[in-house]
C-alpha cells in the first residue's frame, strides 16, 4: 500500500499558469535588485527605416535648401551677377508677395546619392532644373508663375522643364488663374549637347502650345517678361503672352544667338543688342512695352493684371474710385484747333477724361499713327483707342492698325468695354503705305473691329474719313456714340477732295488765271456745309456735346455696361455662344 506523501500532489491549470507568468516576467524585468543585460540588436532592426519618415523629410529638406541657395562658385551664377541681372529666385522675391511662393516641383533636377545603409542613401549633389514653376500672390491675386534659371545650362532643356512646363500650362486651364513668365533663356528649349546625352537625335515638338493658345482664347492673362536674352522658344513663349515688357538694360530677343547667326547668314560681330534687343523689338511690335529694368518689368506686370480678369469666365476687377464722375474740364473745348492742319496731343483727352491716374499705354514706341491702352471709368477697367494726329496726321498705317488690332483682340478675351477717341483722316496713303500693305493690314484691323462683340463707345473728336473712319463708327449696330463740336467727317478729307470732285471746273479757272480764287470759294462752301450741327439737323450723327462734359457721358455708359450688359455677356460666355479669340 503506497503512502499518501510517496507522489507528489497533481498541479493544477492555475498552478501551471502562474508559473508560465513568471517565466514571461523574468524576461521582462531582471531580479530585483540585478541591473538589465542588454539585448543584442539583430540586423533586421539596423536597417529598418523610420516610421515616421523622417529620413525622406531630411532628404527633401536637404535638396530644398541647396536649391534656394546659389552657388557662388558657379560659373553661370557668377555671369548672372557680373550681367548686372537678379538671380531667378531673387526674383521671384521680388516680384511676387513676400512669403506667397508655393513651388511645384522643388526637386526637381537631378542628384547624385550616396548610399549610406542596404536600404538608405543621402544626396551628396543636386543640379536643381533651371525652370521654376510655382504658384503665388501678385498684389493678393493668385497667379501661377514660371522663371527661367540662365545660370544653369542657360536655361536649356534638362529633365525636368519640359514635364514642368507643361504641367502648368494645363494647371492654368484647370483652375483658371493667370500665368506670369520671366523669361531668362531658352525656357527649356534644345540643345546640340541633348543629342550627346540622350545618344539619339530627336524630332522637335512644343507640348505646351495648344494649352497656351486655349489659355489665350480663354481670357486667362498671359503675361510676359524678357529679363534676359529670351532665345528660342524662350522667345516664342514670352512674344505668344497677352502681354509684353522688355527690361531695357539687360533683355535680348531672337530666334538664335550671335554664333548661330553667323554660321547661317554671315553676319559676324553682332551682339545681343544689335540683333535683338529693345530698340529693335519694342519699336517694331514683337514685344509691348519698355521698362527701365527688372523692377519696372515687374511693376508694368502687376498694373496690367489689376485691369484683367482671372479668365473670360468672369468681369474685369472693379475698384472704388475717388474720382468724381461727374468731373469737368472747361480745357477740352480748345484742345482741338480750329485751324484743321494744326495738330495737339491726342494723349492728353485720354488722362483728361479716364480716372485720374489710371491710364496705362501698350506699344508706345511702335505703331505709333494709333494710341492703345487700359484706362478706368468710376473704378471700372477699359480699353482704350485713339489717334495719333502727332504722326503721319492720325492717318493709320499697317503698323498701327496691327496694333489696334491686338488690343481689341485683348478687350474681347478679357471682356474689357473698348472706348475710343477718333480723328482719323483716314487709312495711309502713298509708297511707303503701298509697301508695307496698309490697305492688308487694315482690313485685318476691320476684320477686328466685326468679329469682337465687346461694347465700343466712339467719341468723334475731330476727323471721321475713309474706309478706316467707316470702319472704326460703325463697327456695332446701332452705334454708340457721340461728337464734339469740332467733328468732321466725310468720305475724303477737303485736301485734295475738291481737287478731285471739281477737277475739269479747277481747271477751267486755271485757264483764265482764277484756279485759287475758286478753290478757295469750293473751301468756304464745304467747310460751312460740314458743320457738325447740320449733320445733327438730319439725325447724321445722334448727340453732340459739350467736351467738357465728356468724361460725364463715358462714365454713364460704362456704368450701364458693367452692370446690365456685363452680365448678359458673361452667361452668353458660360454657355458657349460667345467664344472670342486672341490666337
Amino acid at each position: 500500500m503506497t503512502k499518501d506523501n510517496d507522489n507528489p500532489p497533481t498541479r493544477t491549470g492555475r498552478d501551471q499558469a502562474t508559473d508560465r507568468l513568471h517565466q514571461v516576467s523574468s524576461h521582462i524585468s531582471p531580479p530585483k535588485g540585478q541591473p538589465r543585460k542588454p539585448k543584442p540588436k539583430s540586423k533586421s532592426t539596423e536597417n529598418r527605416l523610420p516610421a515616421d519618415h523622417s529620413d525622406v523629410i531630411g532628404q527633401l529638406s536637404a535638396l530644398r535648401a541647396i536649391a534656394a541657395k546659389p552657388d557662388p562658385n558657379n560659373r553661370g551664377y557668377v555671369r548672372q551677377k557680373q550681367a548686372g541681372k537678379l538671380w531667378v529666385r531673387e526674383r521671384i522675391e521680388q516680384l511676387l508677395d513676400p512669403n506667397s511662393f508655393q513651388e511645384i516641383g522643388s526637386v526637381s533636377g537631378t542628384v547624385t546619392w550616396q548610399k549610406t545603409a542596404p536600404m538608405r542613401e543621402k544626396p551628396v549633389s543636386f543640379v536643381p532644373s533651371n525652370n521654376i514653376q510655382g504658384a503665388g500672390l501678385l498684389r493678393g491675386r493668385k497667379v501661377l508663375l514660371t522663371a527661367d534659371d540662365f545660370s544653369i545650362r542657360s536655361g536649356h532643356a534638362d529633365g525636368a522643364s519640359h514635364g514642368k512646363t507643361v504641367y502648368v500650362e494645363k494647371l492654368a486651364i484647370a483652375l483658371r488663374v493667370p500665368v506670369v513668365k520671366l523669361v531668362d533663356g531658352s525656357s527649356g528649349g534644345g540643345s546640340v549637347t541633348t543629342i550627346r546625352k540622350e545618344g539619339w537625335s530627336y524630332l522637335p515638338h512644343v507640348a505646351s502650345f495648344p494649352y497656351v493658345i486655349q489659355q489665350l482664347n480663354m481670357g486667362i492673362p498671359n503675361l510676359g517678361a524678357v529679363v534676359g536674352p529670351a532665345i528660342g522658344l524662350g522667345a516664342a513663349r514670352v512674344v505668344s503672352c497677352h502681354f509684353s515688357v522688355m527690361a531695357a538694360d539687360i533683355g535680348a530677343l531672337f530666334n538664335a544667338g550671335p554664333k548661330v547667326v553667323e554660321g547661317a547668314t554671315f553676319e559676324e560681330g553682332l551682339d545681343f543688342q544689335d540683333l535683338g534687343g529693345p530698340m529693335v523689338h519694342c519699336m517694331n511690335g514683337t514685344i509691348d512695352n519698355l521698362a527701365a529694368n527688372e523692377a519696372e518689368c515687374f511693376e508694368q506686370l502687376r498694373v496690367v493684371l489689376s485691369y484683367l480678369p482671372n479668365s473670360g469666365s468672369d468681369a474685369p476687377p472693379t475698384i472704388p474710385c475717388t474720382d468724381s464722375e461727374e468731373r469737368e474740364d472747361i480745357a477740352l473745348r480748345s484742345i482741338i484747333p480750329r485751324r484743321q492742319a494744326r495738330m495737339y496731343n491726342a494723349r492728353s483727352i485720354i488722362t483728361s477724361v479716364v480716372d485720374r491716374d489710371s491710364w496705362f499705354e501698350i506699344g508706345a514706341l511702335w505703331g505709333r499713327t494709333a494710341i492703345g491702352g487700359l484706362a478706368r471709368l468710376g473704378g471700372r477697367p477699359v480699353g482704350i483707342v485713339s489717334l495719333n494726329c502727332e504722326v503721319n496726321g492720325g492717318a493709320l498705317d499697317a503698323a498701327g492698325s496691327q496694333k489696334l488690332t491686338r488690343l481689341l483682340k485683348l478687350c474681347d478675351v478679357m471682356n474689357l468695354p473698348v472706348l475710343q477717341f477718333l480723328d482719323v483722316p483716314g487709312y495711309a496713303i502713298g509708297t511707303v503705305a503701298e509697301r508695307t500693305a496698309t490697305m492688308r493690314w487694315g482690313v485685318e484691323l476691320a476684320k477686328a473691329y466685326f468679329s469682337t462683340t465687346v461694347p465700343v463707345f466712339s467719341v468723334v473728336t475731330r476727323r471721321v474719313f475713309g474706309v478706316a473712319g467707316g470702319v472704326m463708327l460703325g463697327c456695332r449696330d446701332p452705334s454708340m456714340q457721340v461728337a464734339w463740336p469740332s467733328g468732321q467727317w466725310g468720305s475724303l478729307p477737303l485736301d485734295g477732295g475738291i481737287e478731285v470732285g471739281h477737277r475739269h471746273e479747277l481747271r477751267e479757272a486755271e485757264k483764265v488765271g482764277k484756279k485759287e480764287e475758286r478753290y478757295q470759294e469750293l473751301e468756304e462752301e464745304y467747310l460751312r456745309l460740314m458743320n457738325p450741327v447740320r449733320t445733327a439737323n438730319a439725325f447724321g450723327i445722334e448727340e453732340i456735346i459739350d467736351p467738357k462734359d465728356t468724361r460725364k457721358v463715358c462714365c454713364g455708359w460704362a456704368s450701364h455696361v458693367y452692370e446690365v450688359l456685363m452680365k448678359e455677356r458673361l452667361a452668353d460666355r458660360a454657355c458657349g455662344k460667345l467664344q472670342p479669340s486672341f490666337a
